[in-house]
């Protein structure tokens, strides 16, 4: 499960065969492109080995005999396979690439759809902050495993397991002069590995707390300037940005005495070959041409295990990412279909029992509390009562966003967790608290790109709410780009948005409103009054409202009271009964004539 909040800093180990075979079940619709980058990535392994080798014969052949033209034979040869080296290099990098790229696409999507799928009670416990990190950095991450990863580890260690292979059979005392500082530089390289294990933990979680902080800074704006909090804001960042460069500076430092190391390692290694295979050439158990292949087969042999410490990080943070990418695919969903799932009546008629319900967001602290209301098909039901009552609560469990702890909910008869989440929501449309608007076009934010909703339908729901007023003035008009979260729209717009887009959906049973004229002007408010009396005939309606005066036209009051209902009756019945309603309403209009 992702609940808790520093897992950007999970480190993972280098290395985990379990977390290696799931990625693998991603690769393995690529099989043959991956197979076809391995075979070339041996072919370009074959082809590196060659070059020293036609150094030795060049020089031991026609340079030493004198022989000036036996050369030409060679520098073809040598051209020829630098050549197909590059054709191995360049199409095994295309291939590999484009496995990775498409083993990303899929894994993005898998994760989209995941997340589309899981429940509200996930959302409240995780930012959208980090799932979007692990749609793009995390996959990204996975993507240089596939490519840089554990691929061209093993084609490092092959190339030094063939460079060695070739040293012997060539000559095992110039092989054994020059592996010996292999054991000095394998130490080195435990080492560096132990340092960079520890310092990668402290870089990823000093960058963990600077994308935290920066997500919430950016989205607080408003209170920051507000509050002329910004100097403090920027110290506070300044101090993150420090701790995590003081980390960067921690793992270039340790890169920095590693590369070096390793240089200075191969130089003695370098300078052990030339005395002891010069005094070789002079004994004559080695030639010239063969000192001169074991130098550059020397070079080679220390650049794979240059890689191999480079990558190690590589292999760190993609076994880290993919913990994390699994540990939200793992996540199971808390609202499921059942397995066998019932159909609702035809024609749905709308109406809805709630039977001791019992629910809160924490199972030990209930915010509805044995709640029993019975509404009729067709009844307008108005829920007020104060802030925390669970008015917003009752919404998410009859659109099923939750499921109660205890009692049941049920439509037309029919328990609602024994339907598909599909089939319920298909039935009810809902006006949220805050209109939520996607970029795109007004049109396209009405439809919610629904093509069988049609533009003359999308016109006449604008007209209905009146929305059509004030998107004619737009330049475009029903074509106005709308920026990220409707931003150009004022939020008494977005609520027209959202009631327009409610009734070109046009639900057959539940329409639910929450809160929702709460930010439009008292003209617009009278012209969607007008509009959801139309709306809600012959439709089950359940309104959640703070103010009073826009649910007189109701059929029935129901007062929640801390998690409870207190009352429930009609506008006239609740006022002459003095009670919590009757205290509401002359607070209410206290308020509006004081």
């Amino acid at each position: 499960m992702v609940h808790h909040a520093d897992d950007d800093a999970i480190l993972g180990k280098a290395y985990d065969g379990r977390l290696v075979r799931r990625l693998a079940t991603y690769v393995m619709p690529y099989w043959r492109q991956f197979s076809v980058a391995i075979l070339l990535l041996f072919g370009a392994i074959l082809s590196d080995l060659l070059p020293p080798l036609l150094f030795q014969r060049a020089i031991d052949g026609p340079i030493r005999a004198g022989a000036i033209d036996g050369i030409w034979p060679y520098f073809v040869a040598f051209v020829g396979t630098l050549l197909i080296n590059f054709g191995f290099r360049y199409s095994h990098s295309y291939f590999i690439n484009s496995v990775g790229q498409q083993v990303m696409k899929d894994l993005r999507v898998a994760i989209f759809r995941h997340i589309q799928y899981l429940s509200l009670s996930f959302f409240n416990r995780n930012p959208v902050g980090r799932l979007i990190t692990r749609i793009t950095n995390d996959v990204d991450a996975l993507n240089e495993f596939l490519t840089q990863g554990v691929v061209m580890i093993v084609a490092d260690l092959l190339t030094l397991v063939g460079i060695i292979v070739v040293m012997f059979v060539l000559n095992w005392q110039l092989a054994l002069i020059s592996l010996a500082t292999l054991p000095v530089l394998a130490l080195i390289v435990s080492i560096y590995q132990r340092f960079m294990r520890s310092t990668y933990r402290l870089v990823r979680q000093r960058l963990a707390r600077i994308n935290a902080f920066l997500s919430e800074q950016i989205s607080g704006i408003l209170v920051t300037q507000l509050f002329n909090a910004e100097q403090r804001s920027r110290m506070a960042f300044a101090r993150l940005s420090d701790d995590y460069m003081q980390a960067n500076i921690r793992s270039v430092l340790i890169f920095a005495i590693f590369i070096p190391s390793v240089n200075l390692l191969a130089a003695i290694g370098t300078a052990a070959l030339l005395w002891g295979g010069g005094n070789g050439v002079l004994a004559n158990w080695a030639s010239l041409g063969m000192l001169v292949a074991f130098i550059q087969y020397l070079e080679r042999a220390f650049q794979p295990i240059r890689n191999l410490a480079e990558r190690y990080t590589v292999l760190q943070s993609a076994m880290a990412s993919a913990e994390r990418i699994f540990a939200v695919l793992d996540t199971e969903a808390e609202v499921r279909d059942p397995v066998h799932p019932r159909s609702l009546p035809t024609p749905v008629r709308g109406e809805i029992e709630l039977r001791n319900v019992v629910f809160g967001y924490h199972p030990n602290e209930p915010v509805l509390r044995g709640i029993n209301l019975h509404i009729p098909a067709g009844q307008s039901v108005a829920i007020v009562g104060a802030t925390g009552a669970g008015k917003s609560s009752l919404v998410g469990l009859l659109a099923r966003f939750y499921d109660v702890q205890e009692g049941s909910i049920t439509l037309d008869g029919i328990d609602i967790r024994e339907l598909r989440q599909a089939e319920l929501r298909r039935h009810i449309a809902a006006v949220p608290q805050d209109p939520v608007c996607f970029s795109g076009t007004i049109a396209s934010n009405i439809r919610l790109h629904n093509d069988a909703i049609s533009d003359e339908q999308v016109r006449a729901a604008a007209e209905m709410v009146g929305a059509n007023r004030f998107i004619e003035r737009l330049p475009g008009g029903y074509n106005h780009e709308v920026r990220e979260r409707g931003a150009n729209l004022s939020i008494g717009q977005r609520q027209l948005l959202a009631f327009a887009r409610v009734i070109a959906f046009n639900p057959e049973v539940l329409l639910i409103l929450d809160e929702a004229t709460s930010s439009v002007d008292t003209e617009t408010e009278a012209l969607i009054q007008t509009a959801l009396t139309r709306l809600m005939r012959g439709r089950t309606s359940i309104i959640i409202a703070h103010r009073l005066s826009t649910i007189r036209h109701v059929d029935r009051i129901v007062v929640l009271h801390k998690g409870r209902v207190v009352e429930d009756g009609t506008h006239d019945e609740l006022l002459a009964r003095h009670g919590y309603y009757y205290r509401l309403y002359q607070l209410q209009f206290a308020g509006m004539t004081g």
